[in-house]
């Protein structure tokens, strides 16, 4: 943490995003004094902060991006980014996997814990630090990993958080019984909400578009874009609404029969619809029930 002058004989830093001050006599205030807040080292400290706070917030979002729509990342890209803080955060501790062509072996994987000219340094299953020296890796949604429940073992005994949730990030497969020629899922319809506004929200702080009346969420799996779509409403913002069906559709937008969509665009389909039926009114005889 670097101290600079300010007005006053005050000194501001900048600490975990936010502006804080000490007096000319080196002791640390509660808060920056009023008349300072307007002082161009407070401004320009408040405003790296902010830079800062969004820089950090879109490393997470490229790297789940990653890994949702299973994009290759090369191995020299994570070596160019890792030291920076907010993109070794995003990155350090999640599960990667060497990539050959297009595939990579489900069995080899590896915690991620450092990156630079030498290769990707992982921690696998076996607790042995290795490099991994492939140009490209992957980094697996957790619905394609085969030793999932192994990793999360390993991973809690490690203490790891992930900054990306990956290991512990719910996951849903697709039944066994289910009908492969049907177009929709009502698992997780009839979720009442007392305005439509609130679902809309509900969606958008849980990071999915809404479009058309539906919450959408992109998936590019299997060399293709398939779109979850949970339907939201979309008359009047303040009148009542409840969840809909789950559809999967094409880049056409025509609807994909459930036999035909892959494990990480139902997983994460899944996902966005049960987040938004947990943010349902929830009745009192529901709650005794």
């Amino acid at each position: 943490m670097t101290w600079t002058a300010a007005t006053g004989g005050y000194e501001v830093a900048l600490q975990s995003g936010k502006v804080v001050c000490r007096n000319a006599k080196g002791k640390l205030l509660r808060t920056v004094p009023a008349a300072l807040r307007d002082d161009p080292a407070v401004t320009r400290l408040r405003q790296l902060g902010e830079w800062l706070a969004r820089h950090e917030a879109a490393c997470l979002a490229d790297v789940e991006r990653w890994m949702v729509r299973s994009l290759p990342v090369p191995a020299p890209v994570l070596a160019q980014v890792w030291p920076d803080p907010a993109w070794r955060a995003a990155l350090r501790d999640l599960v990667v996997a060497g990539l050959e062509g297009d595939r990579w072996d489900p069995g080899d994987v590896g915690l991620l814990r450092e990156a630079g000219e030498k290769g990707l340094g992982v921690v696998t299953l076996d607790g042995e630090s290795v490099r991994l020296e492939a140009d490209r890796v992957a980094i697996p949604h957790p619905v394609l990993l085969d030793d999932l429940d192994d990793l999360r073992e390993f991973a809690a005994e490690l203490e790891v958080r992930q900054a990306v949730d990956q290991l512990f990030r719910e996951t849903w497969a697709r039944p066994a019984g289910l009908d492969a020629q049907a177009t929709g899922v009502a698992d997780h319809a009839g979720g009442r909400y007392e305005q439509l506004r609130h679902l809309q929200a509900r969606a958008t702080s849980l990071g999915y578009q809404v479009r058309g009346g539906y919450a959408v969420c992109p998936v590019f799996e299997d060399g293709r874009t398939v779109e979850a779509r949970s339907w939201v409403g979309s008359d009047d913002p303040y009148e009542p609404t409840e969840t809909g069906e789950l559809v999967f559709v094409d880049p056409d937008g025509s609807a994909l029969p459930l036999g035909g969509v892959g494990p990480v665009a139902w997983s994460e389909g899944m996902r966005m619809a049960a987040g938004l039926y947990a943010g349902r009114v929830v009745e009192q005889q529901e709650v005794r029930a």
